[in-house]
């Protein structure tokens, strides 16, 4: 009896140890996600932007910030499953590491068993006169545009200088056209306040990423919603003189380029120097700091905050023609959302 009650007594021991251990591990796996540089607001003089400021996604949370005080939460807790999902894979992404370390997918290929990613696409094509209504070919432009981007099939990846080449990524993502809808629309702009997703709202947000191709005005290229929005507003908002690369498109912007950055957006990235000075971040260690976006065709190397801007990157604002890649820390952070419980895994499951 002593015998039986000392084995029970071990089992006990044992088994509470085994819990405590588990619940040890998971406070410390807790304890390494540092949070203490998350950001979601950013003050008009950080974004940096100013006149020329050719995406409006930034703007555009920060009134969805104000107008919906949960989403900071929302926010947070994604961007905590994506420090958690880097964590994971060894890779540096994210806790405020823009410091122009190689911290990304450095093996080529993916360590996290979903393979190629593909995202179902629904276009709104909102128009007011005939060149507004783009045609099939222009959107089928567009389609290839991000395909090749995102897969790193573009023609002008060769253009990336060698001091980033090796941390260009394929982020094995690719997009199928699922559908096109046509509205016909007296209005001349639509704005950034949603208006033109209120008057044709999206199809199956869950599962289809919805561009809506309308006149923004006011000279913005486009606008994005970034993963925990409502569901009413998600999806890209595009002009159509800057989407695809045939038909009704207007230089320098006439590549594509913009629905590439915009939809990286979507998928949680955001601009190439944080929206703000040289410590603000976009919480991907692989892109070094910068304190302002770039315009044109910067030569290369253009120097900020000690160090050589990734000018070629699609999060910064340069023309069309002059980028060239994704970080494969970007690649980390966008392929996160899609993991079981995060904020896109319902596009793929």
């Amino acid at each position: 009896m002593k015998k039986s009650l000392l084995t029970l007594a071990v089992a006990a021991s044992m088994l509470i140890g085994c819990q405590q251990n588990s619940k040890d591990d998971a406070l410390a796996a807790q304890e390494t996600i540092d949070m203490s540089d998350f950001y979601v607001h950013t003050d008009e003089d950080h974004s940096r932007g100013g006149a020329g400021e050719k995406c409006q996604s930034m703007r555009v949370l920060n009134q969805q910030l104000k107008d919906n005080p949960g989403l900071y939460k929302k926010m947070y807790d994604i961007e905590y499953a994506t420090r958690q999902f880097a964590a994971k894979k060894g890779k540096g992404n994210g806790n405020g590491g823009n410091n122009g370390g190689d911290g990304g997918d450095n093996g080529g290929g993916t360590t996290d068993n979903l393979g190629v990613i593909n995202i179902p696409v629904y276009v709104h094509v909102v128009y007011s006169n005939s060149q507004q209504n783009i045609s099939d070919a222009q959107i089928a432009s567009q389609m290839k545009v991000l395909n090749d981007d995102f897969r790193k099939q573009n023609s002008d990846a060769s253009n990336t200088p060698s001091e980033f080449a090796g941390r260009a990524a394929d982020s094995e993502i690719t997009f199928t056209l699922a559908g096109t809808f046509r509205h016909s629309n007296s209005r001349a702009e639509w704005g950034t306040n949603n208006a033109v997703k209120q008057a044709y709202p999206p199809v199956t947000p869950q599962t289809h990423l919805n561009i809506w191709v309308a006149n923004i005005g006011g000279g913005i290229l486009g606008y994005a919603q970034f993963p925990g929005g409502a569901l009413s507003t998600d999806g890209v908002v595009c002009a159509p003189q800057y989407f695809g690369t045939t038909g009704y498109v207007e230089a320098p912007f006439n590549g594509g380029r913009t629905m590439t950055h915009e939809v990286g957006h979507y998928l949680n990235l955001r601009h190439i120097w944080g929206d703000g000075r040289c410590r603000q971040d976009d919480f991907v260690a692989d892109t070094p700091s910068s304190d302002a976006p770039n315009y044109g065709c910067p030569s290369y190397p253009t120097v900020n905050c000690r160090s050589n801007d990734m000018t070629m990157n699609y999060m910064d604002y340069t023309n069309d023609a002059c980028m060239s890649m994704f970080s494969e820390g970007q690649k980390t952070r966008m392929r996160a959302i899609f993991q079981t419980g995060g904020a896109r895994a319902s596009m793929i499951n």
